[in-house]
């Protein structure tokens, strides 16, 4: 009994986990020879040694490369794993939420990319001077067409043409007796279409001239309104004259640009017409929904003809008070019966209530195809409302003469004309500049051959679009006042193109205009092409 307890006993003792042998117990079958040998000596107790649970137990499996699949669910499940999991997730979301609002609000606040008439100087042409290809004396549209590689070479990419509608020419184009049609001096819509057409293959845009206000007497509308017919009648501003002394009168006080009465009486209809230039130049009635009109209908079809924009003239006289009272007198002591343009503010007669609308109905019309100033004596106040409004786009950009205009030049006052510009340019609209124009004399003549570089580099350094004029780039100056009749044909001389007879601008025997006896020395040959 004590031998089987004893056997038993560390058996036992390790099944319950309590005790280990550890090599300690005697051989069983030597044991029982012993106990055989001897029965009378008594079996030895059995030696044990105590030992951690712990010991007994697995080790912790950590995470390592390679694991199963089944291991690695085990260990995604836990939570220190899973909540960090989670945080990545959200932190990635957020950051992509973040990226995309900020792409957003770059993309928002960023300046758009430049249109065409922002990203190169618009250059402009006179075509009467500009290059004769018939050898008549004249400037034409052919003429333009085969000096193209001239604007090319500059690197300009705009070009502007001034007036070329059928016309009597008696104020130089300004008057048109045709708006759906090229005055025979110029050539044909023939020749127009080629010309656009040499100037899109060269990547080029085109700008040409379009005089709302008025048009030539010789114009089928007014020859139809003069004769009251049908909606014809009130295209252009009538109104009785009034009677003074047996004599006929102007119905008020009001003086055209050129001077003298802005009224001129009409035989045929019995009744004075309004004209703000030449008696030649009647203006157009634009409260008249016809002639509103007729205007949309004439920028459809250039704009068909593939042209890329208008340069709107004249648009400040677009309309005129109905009350037809005086106008104020700039000094009041002077007498009454003024003749001058200068002598009267001109409230009733510019920039009037409606003014406006008119552009921006303009604006919608190109657009499709491709609140009001009230009365101003500011120019600048006024000249910014061209703009439009920042709901409303009017113009691209009304024209900036301020460096035309100078009185005195010097450092200052060229700072105070950009300035005055930037100033009071509403926000976010684009700028322009322009040193000439065929209204104004030359750089050189207005300011002096010395500062012809300095004007041209201070233009292309400015913000905004660069105006320049046909030869300005060379240093032309006005042809001398002697030679022309009137004095704002000066700087309408014809373009110097080499030193051959005639300055290269045609091979006939004369020009329609005197070429600047300077023209050896100041031509594109020598001033561009040979100086490079």
């Amino acid at each position: 009994m004590g031998d089987e307890e004893a056997k038993n006993l560390p058996m036992e003792l390790s099944e319950k986990g309590g005790v280990e042998n550890n090599g300690f117990v005697q051989n069983e079958a030597f044991d029982e020879k012993e106990t055989n040998t001897s029965g009378q000596e008594e079996v030895p107790k059995t030696c044990v040694v105590g030992v951690n649970p712990a010991a007994l137990e697995e080790p912790a499996l950590e995470p390592y490369a390679g694991m199963p699949k089944e291991v690695l669910l085990k260990f995604s499940r836990q939570a220190r794993y899973r909540v960090t999991r989670e945080i990545l997730f959200w932190l990635i979301i957020a950051s992509a939420v973040v990226l995309v609002c900020a792409t957003i609000a770059i993309i928002a606040l960023s300046p758009k990319c430049l249109d065409w008439w922002q990203a190169s100087p618009i250059y402009q042409i006179y075509p009467r001077s500009f290059k004769d290809s018939n050898m008549d004396g004249n400037g034409d549209l052919k003429g333009i067409q085969e000096k193209l590689d001239h604007i090319t070479y500059l690197n300009i990419k705009n070009i502007w043409i001034t007036s070329f509608y059928k016309s009597p020419l008696k104020d130089l184009g300004y008057g048109a007796e045709d708006f759906y049609d090229v005055d025979p001096m110029f050539g044909s819509m023939s020749d127009f279409e080629n010309l656009i057409a040499a100037i899109h293959d060269r990547g080029l845009k085109l700008i040409m001239d379009l005089i709302p206000n008025h048009t030539s007497d010789k114009h089928r509308w007014f020859q139809l309104s003069r004769n009251r017919t049908g909606k014809y009648r009130d295209y252009y501003v009538w109104h009785d004259c009034a009677r003074a002394g047996g004599s006929l009168a102007p119905p008020n006080n009001w003086v055209s640009v050129y001077g003298n009465s802005s009224w001129q009486f009409d035989e045929v209809r019995k009744q004075c017409y309004f004209h703000q230039f030449g008696k030649e130049q009647p203006d157009l009635n634009f409260r008249s929904p016809a002639v509103q009109q007729e205007i949309h209908d004439i920028i459809k079809f250039w704009l068909g003809k593939g042209i890329d924009g208008f340069s709107f003239s004249a648009v400040k006289f677009l309309l005129e008070a109905t009350h037809l009272r005086d106008e104020p007198q700039v000094n009041k002591s002077q007498n009454p019966d003024v003749t001058a343009y200068s002598q009267l503010y001109h409230d009733y007669t510019t920039s009037q209530v409606g003014t406006h609308d008119l552009l921006r109905g303009f604006r919608h019309t190109m657009d499709q195809f491709s609140s009001e100033p009230g009365r101003y004596r500011s120019d600048t106040e006024a000249t910014m409302m061209y703009y439009g409004t920042s709901f409303i786009q009017e113009t691209d950009f009304p024209f900036n003469f301020y460096l035309i205009n100078l009185k005195n030049l010097s450092g200052n006052s060229i700072f105070e004309a950009v300035n005055l510009w930037m100033k009071n340019m509403p926000a976010g609209k684009w700028p322009n500049w322009a040193v000439g124009n065929p209204g104004s004399a030359r750089i050189s003549s207005r300011i002096g051959k010395e500062y012809v570089n300095v004007f041209n580099m201070l233009l292309l350094t400015l913000p905004g679009t660069p105006i320049t004029y046909y030869g300005e780039e060379i240093g032309m100056e006005n042809i001398a006042s002697g030679e022309v009749g009137e004095e704002p044909m000066n700087s309408k001389s014809p373009m110097q193109w080499d030193s051959k007879l005639n300055a290269g601008f045609t091979e006939g025997n004369s020009s329609w205009l005197p070429v600047n006896p300077d023209y050896e020395s100041v031509n594109v040959e020598v001033g561009i092409y040979l100086s490079y």
